[in-house]
Order: structure tokens, then C-alpha cells, then sequence
């Protein structure tokens, strides 16, 4: 009797824990989803006024700021609302040193300590970042942390004997000494050097489109793309036409398609510009084009396999049409001015190279390379994108005279 006694009062204490987390959970109220975010920085080491700015990211484009405030007492704060997440950078004074984040709307904290450079630029230098309150700049930093193996990797091949030999090679070629230069190259050290360097980009190349094709059916897929790549060439196309609709009309998936794949600018005109030679001199656009007919204006870059391979083509070109009025000026991209020094050493192009200013190519809507524009004498370009057989077809038939 006791046992049935016990079993009722069991199954009624049950019974009554089971109504009172019903009655609970009927209670709990769900918090709604951030629909704006709030970005609190505290930063040590900043005067009062330093200037900060909140600058879009990851769109290859200089982009004006979004908000801009100053410290005052180490702290400043934005706010704003997003339709999805979106990669920012905090920009501090006139562009001396930044910290990027990926906002998304919620509550951000980010803390860091900062040194001023002493040095008459005034670099600021970060220690000690942590940011808190974006699950997605978590996930950001937890899938790109193989760049800091990648980074380990890269500083182990450039010993300190690989890197005076490349100072060596380059002054060889510098003084136009090809004996010297391919003498240096053959020594087992530099060929040590190459081998781990071709190894290195391909493990570069792979842990890239890994991580590209691990996110093709959300936008964190073109958004990776537009992070990995600084520029792109028709190589990377295939890479794109792999993403989900959804990914694609993302708002990284809408920027990413107009960077593949940018606008014409046939029939438009090109503005005078000045950039500087491998020397260090200054030349003016109008000057070197000066009485031509036809000019190939040519972007390109040390790291651009395509872009390389197109040079005989190119050199094929000139040494036919540049007797009956045909020019071509290469604009390198390079940001590495070392790599780029290198390169023309290596291919020894016979007409105008000059290195970018991040201006330039902007204006010729540069979004991929190979790029190049085949511009008239009265500086209207009538041509893009024109290679090989194509440029070939095209020389023939205007200056078939």
C-alpha cells in the first residue's frame, strides 16, 4: 500500500515540476534581434582629438567614411544599422594605422592599446586588440587564422643569406650585368630560395580557394574572395560562377561581379596623368603618346601569370606596328616596388613601364589583369581587353596603310 502511496505522490511531483516549466517557458519571453549596432572603442595611448573614421572595407575601391568622430579621453563611439554583416575598418588621424572588424548589429567593444611612432610619420602601432560582441568577426578571425601560419612560412625562407642575395641579383640587373646576374641565380642557396617560393604560393593558392569554396552558398563566400584577392584576373572567374544565386546577390556577391567583370570604357576619354619610371622619373601620359596613333595602354603586375605570359605577345606587337605609329605604356600595379624592379629586369620591355599611384587605375576602372585599353590619338578609347590574335586583328586593320 506504502509502494502505490509513494508511486502517486512520485508521479504527482512529476506532474507538477512538468506544469511549472511549462507555465515557465509560456513566460520566457524571446529578445528580439539587434536591429542596429553600437561600436564602443576605448583605446590607451591616443590624444584627445585624434580623428577616427569608419570606413568600408573589402570592396577594392577607396571608400569615403561612413561616420567619423574623435577620441576623447581614449573612447569614441558609432552607430548605424546594417542589412547584413559588412567589414569596416577604424581608421585613425590622416590614415595612420586602422583596426578592421566585421559589424554586424549588435553591442561592439573593441579595446587596444596604442604607440605613436616617434619617427616624423607618425605611424600608430596596435597591441593587445580584443573585440567583443560580433559573432561574426569571430568567425571572421577563427577562419582566417591559417594566415598566420601562412605568414611563419614565409618569414622561414627569407633567411637573412636569401635576402642579400636578392639585393646582389637585383643590383646586378640594375647595372644591366646579365653574367652576374644569372651567376647569383644558379648558386644552390637561390635555387633553394625559388623552390621554397613556388611552393609557398601554392600553398597560398590552395588554402585560398579552400576557403572560398567551403562558403559558396553564403556571402561570406564572394566576401572571402574579395578579402584574399587584392586584384583579380579572368583566372578567377570560374572561382565566382561556383557561388549559390544567394551568394551572388549578396551585397559582397553584387560588389565581387563588378569587379570581375567592370563596365566598358569604349568611346570614353582618358585624362593626362604622371607617374614615375623604375628610376625614380616622372613622365607625363601626353608626352610619351605624343604624335602615335594608336597606344595600348597596358596594367599589369610582377605576381600576374596571365599578364606575364601576354609580354611576347605584346613585344611581338610593337616590334611590327611601332614604325607605322603604334605606342604602348605598361602600368604596373605592383604594391611590392622591389617585385616589380624585378620583373622588368626579367622580361626587358622596350617602351614606357611606369608604377601605378593607386590612382590611375582607378580611373581606367581597373578591376582585373590583364586589362588593357586601345586609345586613338585624340585619347578616346576605342578598344579593350585586346590580346594576342585579337590586338594582332585589330593593329592590322587600323594601321593597314
Amino acid at each position: 500500500m506504502n509502494t502505490i502511496k509513494y508511486k502517486i505522490l512520485g508521479l504527482c511531483i512529476c506532474l507538477l515540476s512538468i506544469s511549472n516549466t511549462t507555465i515557465a517557458q509560456k513566460k520566457k519571453v524571446t529578445t528580439p534581434a539587434a536591429t542596429s549596432y553600437s561600436i564602443e572603442g576605448n583605446i590607451t595611448g591616443l590624444a584627445d582629438g585624434t580623428t577616427v573614421k569608419l570606413i568600408p572595407g573589402a570592396t577594392h575601391s577607396s571608400e569615403t567614411p561612413v561616420a567619423e568622430t574623435a577620441v576623447k579621453d581614449g573612447k569614441f563611439t558609432f552607430t548605424g544599422k546594417l542589412n547584413e554583416p559588412r567589414f569596416f575598418y577604424i581608421v585613425f588621424g590622416k590614415n595612420k594605422g586602422f583596426v578592421n572588424l566585421m559589424v554586424e548589429n549588435a553591442k561592439i567593444k573593441v579595446t587596444a592599446d596604442a604607440e605613436v611612432s616617434k619617427q616624423e610619420d607618425e605611424r600608430i602601432k596596435f597591441t593587445n586588440e580584443i573585440i567583443t560582441g560580433s559573432k561574426s568577426h569571430d568567425y571572421y578571425k577563427k577562419e582566417t587564422a591559417f594566415r598566420n601560419e601562412l605568414e611563419k612560412d614565409y618569414a622561414a625562407y627569407h633567411t637573412t643569406e636569401s635576402n642579400e642575395l636578392s639585393k646582389l641579383i637585383g643590383a646586378a640587373r640594375k647595372e644591366k650585368n646579365t653574367k652576374a646576374a644569372d651567376s647569383l641565380q644558379n648558386l644552390p642557396v637561390w635555387k633553394k630560395f625559388e623552390a621554397d617560393e613556388k611552393a609557398f604560393f601554392t600553398k597560398v593558392e590552395k588554402t585560398t580557394k579552400d576557403l572560398i569554396a567551403k562558403h559558396k552558398d553564403t556571402w561570406w563566400g564572394p566576401f572571402f574572395m574579395m578579402t584574399q584577392y587584392s586584384y583579380f584576373t579572368p583566372e578567377q572567374k570560374p572561382i565566382y560562377e561556383q557561388f549559390s544565386p544567394a551568394a551572388k546577390k549578396s551585397y559582397y556577391g553584387q560588389v565581387l561581379d563588378k569587379d570581375l567583370n567592370p563596365k566598358s570604357l569604349i568611346g570614353t576619354s582618358i585624362a593626362n596623368f604622371n607617374l614615375k619610371d623604375k628610376d625614380g622619373k616622372p613622365y607625363n601620359a601626353k608626352d610619351i603618346v605624343a604624335g602615335k596613333k594608336y597606344i595600348l595602354v597596358d596594367f599589369w603586375a610582377s605576381w600576374c601569370g596571365p599578364c606575364r605570359k601576354e609580354i611576347p605577345n605584346l613585344k611581338t606587337a610593337y616590334a611590327e606596328y611601332a614604325p607605322k605609329g603604334f605606342e604602348i605604356l605598361s602600368i604596373s600595379i605592383d604594391k611590392d616596388e622591389k617585385a616589380w624592379q624585378k620583373a622588368l629586369g626579367q622580361e626587358n620591355m622596350q617602351w614606357h613601364n611606369l608604377l601605378d599611384d593607386d590612382k590611375v587605375s582607378k580611373s581606367f576602372n581597373v578591376k582585373a589583369i590583364p586589362a588593357t585599353y586601345l586609345v586613338d590619338s585624340k585619347g578616346v578609347i576605342i578598344g579593350d581587353n585586346l590580346r594576342d590574335a585579337e590586338l594582332e586583328a585589330k593593329l592590322k586593320e587600323l594601321l593597314k596603310s
